[in-house]
């Protein structure tokens, strides 16, 4: 049955909008919120439940968002709700150490085998961060290799012609970010093997790292072409030079052990964030235990947080993982991620729209775009016009999705057989109707 797309109501969100513009650039804490890459007014969030959440004028939406991925059990799941208020009735926050974090390193390092060791931070720019200091220190080398297109935060190092929200408001390369801080980045294409390999014989002498995304979700859902990160293994084995994995999206999301298991490559260095704090702000990074033995205090590198570990935080991490543990949880996710990408590629192709779907696990996205999305170059001759005319259609029609045309959808256990279609059914509508 078709869906018809309805007028949301938006005076509270509006006027919600002009008191936050007056004090927070933007009204916003983070640049894609503001909805400017898809032609909108950014709608305030009241509550999450499941899969879905209400503004505060009422209007629900089916959400695939998701807090931007940590959310891989849905809004408010009872299990991290009760871990966190039971966390919250023993303190806040105590600036010293605490079981949690051992709990939680414990659950991480089963899961990963690249994780001999594991550093609490607060988010994944702090842990992208304190990840490339690590192999500059342990190999004496300045150089970074980091993909186009590829987001790891907003490190001045790595802010050079960056994914998500940099390829849509205002220059990849921010202004503020000093020509010397980045003297050291080498950029390469994605995907690109042969062009890792030139950087590396042009000066492998001055190469601490590869970092990567090994699945890219900051300009869209991108995957690895066969065999490109076993390549980058090898690479990384014959100069001399470390592998990050930039795991802050699709660690415990594409696969249990992260891209890392799913692809059979094994990094020196892992980043995660997201999943691990169950919607809660949190990163780490960890790798071999000889790397991680050279941070502060035990070595010489140093990293420091006040709120790094919070026990708010590890509860929720602890509780998301439990149940991501129990039997058939991946399956269910994969079900769910299989169902819309089957039923968003039939409606494309029903309406002849020059669109495609690219999915690992449960990320994916849908590209304006007659070709595969496989690099930076790629993802940028997309039709961001028709993408941001989709996201209002489908806005209208009852879904939430990010609102930019390079960030990746998240599917939860929470989305249910019928969330499926009814988005399915919603996208038909909307591509029908000229999206």
């Amino acid at each position: 049955m078709p869906i018809e797309p309805k007028r949301l109501k938006t005076d509270a969100s509006d006027r919600a909008l002009r008191r936050a513009e007056a004090l927070m650039p933007g009204g916003v804490s983070s640049p894609v919120r503001a909805f400017k890459a898809v032609g909108g007014r950014p709608l305030f969030i009241a509550s999450g439940s499941g899969s879905a959440i209400r503004d505060i004028d009422g209007n629900v939406f089916l959400d695939y968002v998701m807090s931007w991925g940590p959310l891989i059990l849905g809004h408010a799941h009872p299990q991290v709700v009760e871990a966190v208020a039971a966390a919250l009735k023993d303190g806040s926050s105590f600036g010293a150490p605490t079981v949690r974090e051992v709990e939680l390193a414990e659950r991480i390092a089963a899961a990963m085998p690249a994780i001999e060791q594991v550093r609490f931070v607060n988010s994944g720019t702090e842990a992208t961060m304190s990840a490339v200091r690590l192999a500059r220190a342990a190999t004496g080398r300045p150089g970074i290799i980091k993909f186009e297109g590829c987001y790891h935060g907003h490190v001045d190092a790595l802010l050079v012609r960056a994914g998500s929200g940099a390829m849509t408001l205002g220059a990849p390369s921010s202004p503020g970010v000093p020509d010397d801080t980045v003297r050291h980045t080498h950029l390469v294409p994605f995907n690109d093997l042969a062009a890792v390999r030139k950087a590396c014989e042009a000066s492998a002498d001055q190469m601490a790292a590869i970092i990567v995304e090994p699945v890219v979700g900051n300009m869209g859902c991108v995957p690895p072409a066969e065999g490109f990160l076993q390549g980058l293994r090898e690479v990384a084995d014959r100069f001399g030079l470390l592998l990050i994995f930039d795991e802050v999206m699709t660690g415990f999301r594409v696969a249990r052990g992260g891209a890392a298991e799913r692809y059979g490559v094994r990094p020196d260095l892992v980043t995660l964030g997201k999943v691990i704090g169950g919607g809660l702000p949190v990163g780490a990074y960890g790798g071999r235990r000889d790397l991680m033995q050279q941070v502060s205090p035990v070595g010489p590198v140093y990293q420091a947080g006040t709120l790094s570990g919070n026990p708010l935080a590890m509860a929720a991490g602890i509780a998301t993982l439990d149940v991501l543990a129990g039997p058939g949880a991946y399956a269910a996710l994969e079900r769910a991620s299989a169902r819309l990408e089957a039923g968003l590629a039939d409606a494309v192709a029903q309406a002849g729209a020059a669109a495609r779907v690219q999915r690992v696990g449960s990320m994916l996205s849908l590209f304006f775009s007659a070709g595969p999305v496989t690099d930076y170059a790629s993802a940028l001759r997309c039709d961001t016009a028709a993408f941001g005319r989709f996201h209002q259609g489908m806005l209208a029609r009852g879904v939430y999705l990010p609102p930019s045309q390079f960030e990746a959808w998240f599917v939860s256990l929470a989305h249910t057989q019928e969330d499926i279609d009814r988005t399915v059914e919603a996208a038909r509508d909307t591509l029908a109707a000229g999206a």
